[in-house]
Order: structure tokens, then sequence, then C-alpha cells
């Protein structure tokens, strides 16, 4: 005997047949969600993420830590890593994800936006923006004219008490390669157990620079953005910019950066993601949330900064300082790690 389905089964057979076909469309239809490690200043993430969202719908977590243990998260996760972007502080920490073959290569029309040297020589990260290290003074604690011409200098003896700087800021570690790479380890170590002897440590950079506003200390070294950043908070400062000699390592030009991590589930969006950062619009958003230099061919500061092109850093790019490993390897033998 041959039993027919009733209508009513048949029905709800279709309905069922339906949902599971129309599925996957309508799950492609729903609006991706990316991932951002984020090692910037927390305040930067959010601003991208919001200009993102608003422009494309599409949502960025933001999961916030050290550029370093970021990296190290990434490199700890693997193939698994939720990760799509990673955006970093400092160049080191995205060359050695490239090193590691954990970062997919940036779309070149991505890349072409930006000068060759801010881009990893392998293609899988970029410099998004720059910032130069400078030196900021207080003129009630010392005249501009008796400011060295090269950092070197601080770590002298009559320097004792009036020169603060951050040993665990990932700028002041690339600076330190810097001096590596001009002046090799000996010097490099001898500078760096100078300052541990004659100068004062700081927890980070913004309160070593309302150390030196305060009249604590002298100097400062530091990066340009943050005595900009509270400038705009609190007016008219005390403490001012000073650049040193030429090609000195205390002019050192680094980037802020970022690459698609290559297990991203979204290669795609993620690429453009990194192509929204690079491009004028996502350089502006980022630009006025933090006073960086947009790297973006062409475009300039309006934040009042000196202009890029009349910086005079030493002839050291983002890749050439590496995973930055020789020194934080000094920095913990001296005793400053």
């Amino acid at each position: 005997m041959t039993i027919r389905p009733q209508p009513l089964m048949r029905t709800l057979a279709a309905a069922v047949l339906s949902l599971v076909i129309g599925a996957p469309a309508a799950l492609a239809d729903e609006p991706v969600t990316l991932t951002m490690y984020n090692g910037q200043h927390k305040e930067i993430g959010d601003a991208i993420a919001k200009a993102y969202e608003a422009k494309t719908g599409i949502h960025i977590n933001i999961r916030k830590g050290s550029s370093n243990q970021l990296a190290s998260q990434i490199i700890e996760e693997g193939a698994c890593s939720p990760a799509d972007i990673i955006y970093t502080e400092e160049s080191p920490p995205l060359n050695n994800l490239g090193e590691l073959g954990l970062l997919a290569k940036i779309d070149d029309v991505t890349a072409n936006m930006m000068p060759k040297e801010y881009v990893g020589a392998n293609g899988t990260w970029m410099g998004i923006t720059a910032r130069t290290r400078i030196v900021v003074f207080n003129p009630k604690k010392i005249d501009e004219k008796d400011l060295p011409t090269t950092v070197m200098d601080f770590a002298n003896p009559e320097w004792e008490g009036r020169v603060g700087y951050v040993p665990t800021s990932g700028a002041f570690q690339e600076q330190a390669v810097a001096i590596l790479k001009m002046h090799g380890r000996e010097a490099t170590e001898e500078w760096l157990t100078g300052l541990k002897a004659f100068g004062k440590t700081y927890t980070n950079n913004m309160v070593a620079l309302k150390a030196v506003e305060k009249g604590e200390v002298a100097a400062v070294l530091v990066n340009n953005y943050y005595w900009y950043a509270l400038e705009r908070e609190r007016g008219k400062l005390d403490s001012k910019l000073y650049y040193l000699a030429d090609g000195d390592a205390g002019n050192l030009v680094t980037i802020s950066g970022a690459a698609v991590v290559k297990a991203s589930k979204h290669p795609k969006e993620a690429q453009a993601l990194l192509n929204w950062m690079a491009s004028e619009e996502g350089q502006r958003v980022i630009t006025q949330t933090t006073a960086e230099y947009p790297l973006h061919k062409g475009m300039v500061s309006d934040r009042g900064l000196k202009p890029f092109d009349e910086l005079r850093p030493p002839k050291i790019s983002p890749a050439d300082l590496g995973n930055a490993e020789e020194a934080i390897e000094l920095e913990r033998e001296v005793g400053l790690l």
C-alpha cells in the first residue's frame, strides 16, 4: 500500500527545505564583523572603528593591549587567531610577525599609497602614521642654547637628575636600535648605562612629559605627539620642543603600523579596512585623533607640526629597526628592564 504525504506534511517539508536552502544566502547577507588587535592608543582604535562602521556598516571589535603582547598572542594562536588586523604603536612587533609568516601580503594598491621606505621589506606590513623622537625641555630649568646637539650627551654626569626617559617605551627601544646601528654595541651600552645612572625613569611618556612641564626635570626624551596632546588638553604649555642635530638618533622617525593577519577569516574585508586606514579619509580620522604625521603620499599634517619634509632624522627606516631584540637585551643587561 502506498502512503501519500498529507498536504500539511508536504507544506512543512517544503518550509523546512526552504529554510535550509535559504540559510546560506541569509547568512551571506549579514554584515561582516572584523577583529582588530589594537596596540595603539585606545582613542585611536575607537575613532577608526566608529568612522569605518559609519562608512561601511562593518563593525570592528577592538582587542586592546600593548603591541608586543598582541603580537605574542598572534604567535601563540597561530592559524586559530581571531584577529583580522593588527595595529601597533611601533614596527618591531610587525617585523617579527612578518618574518614568522603570520601576516598576509598587503594589496599592491594599498602599499603604493605609502612611500616605499615605510612598507615592510616583505610587503606584509606598512606604516600608517609617523612621529619623531624629540627633546621636550622646560625653559625655566634650562636655556635652549645649553641643550646638547646629540642625544648621546644626555648620558653624561652633568645631566644627573635633569633628564627623564621611559625605558619600557617601544619608541625608546627603537631609538636604542638606531644608536646600535649608528655607533655600535659598546657605545649603546654606555649610553643606556649613563641614562640609568644619571637620568630619571618614568612609567610612560605622558607622565614624563608632565614631569618636565612641572619642572621636575629639565628635559625628557619622548615622541612629539605627546606634547601636542597635552597642548590640546591644557592650552599653552611651559615646555617647548627641541630638535637635535641633523641625522642624530635623537631625531629618529618611527611609525605606528598595521597588517592583515594571515589567519583572518575575512581577508578581503581586512584588506579593505587596511586600504581605508591608508587612504586620505582614514589618515585624516587618525591624525585628528593623534598628532602624528600622515604617511599617505602627498598629505600633510594640519595639526601645526613641524613639516615632515623639514625633519632631519638618521637614515634608518622602520624596516631597519628589525625586532629590537638586541636593544631590549642591552636594556636588560644594564638593569633598565
